[in-house]
């Protein structure tokens, strides 16, 4: 077992479980805990003794998306979020490209990020209790990692545009109806583990080509729709809107759009 930060690694046969462990944080991803979850998944996409990863958090929390405060460090220089350097960037890519299949457990909380990359894995099992939410439009901000492609085609544009322009929650339910996860569970850890074990017994490069083919035709506009996000997202983190939704947040208060 491995801890770097607040991430934690645990080597089961072939497979690879990752666990978000920042409790008291809800589990929300800063740029060490980016960093680290890139290299992790870089380094499985390498090590032929890893079959399948493993995404899953703790305390009954998937992820309550990124760290505002740590977020809020690039409203100084937004351009450095579009860096290939940047560890966010870098973790968003790793997912999306690792070549082995990737499954993830969530409960609780899966806000922000913590819903946007559950579309960049291959299989997702939640618990009833799960909420996920979109709130980047509340933030004033705009979607990210693909999303505004990927949910409309699972979910249909106009459940998309609710979860996306009105940054509503929904649960489990729904989740499950919009093709989001594969099933809503009593333990999706236990769950996700028999899948994965499955998974780490089926002929290795079959199923990565499988996984390859299956995200082929789609490539192209994940990645060119990726990029068209992330620089209307970084326009979008030095307007009045952003500034004041960061205010209103460490004030504790609504977000008053109003005057803008």
């Amino acid at each position: 077992m491995g801890m770097t930060t607040n991430i934690v690694t645990e080597r089961d046969a072939g497979v690879l479980m990752i666990t978000l462990n920042r409790v008291n944080k809800k589990n929300a991803l800063n740029q060490a805990m980016y960093q680290a979850l890139a290299e992790t998944l870089n380094a499985a996409a390498d090590n032929q003794a890893v079959r399948v990863v493993l995404i899953t958090g703790v305390e009954d929390c998937f992820c309550s998306g990124n760290d505002l405060a740590d977020f809020a460090n690039f409203m100084a220089e937004p351009e450095k979020l579009a860096g290939s350097e940047n560890p966010t960037l870098a973790f968003m890519l790793a997912l999306e490209k690792c070549p082995k299949p990737v499954v993830a457990a969530v409960s609780g909380p899966a806000v922000g990020i913590g819903t946007t990359m559950l579309l960049h894995c291959d299989l997702v099992y939640c618990a009833e209790n799960t909420a996920f939410s979109l709130p980047f439009v509340n933030l004033g901000l705009r979607p990210e990692y693909a999303s505004s492609y990927l949910l409309p085609r699972l979910a249909g544009h106009a459940r998309a545009a609710e979860w996306i322009l009105l940054g509503e929650p929904f649960g489990a339910e729904a989740a499950y109806q919009a093709g989001l996860v594969n099933g809503v569970v009593d333990d999706p850890l236990l769950k996700a583990r028999e899948v994965c074990h499955k998974l780490a017994a089926q002929a290795p490069i079959a199923v990565r080509e499988a996984k390859a083919l299956l995200k082929l035709s789609g490539r192209k506009a994940v990645s060119d729709t990726l990029n068209t996000e992330l620089q209307s997202f970084v326009a979008s983190l030095s307007s009045p809107e952003f500034g004041e939704a960061v205010t209103a947040f460490f004030e504790k208060r609504p977000a008053d759009f109003s005057k803008i």
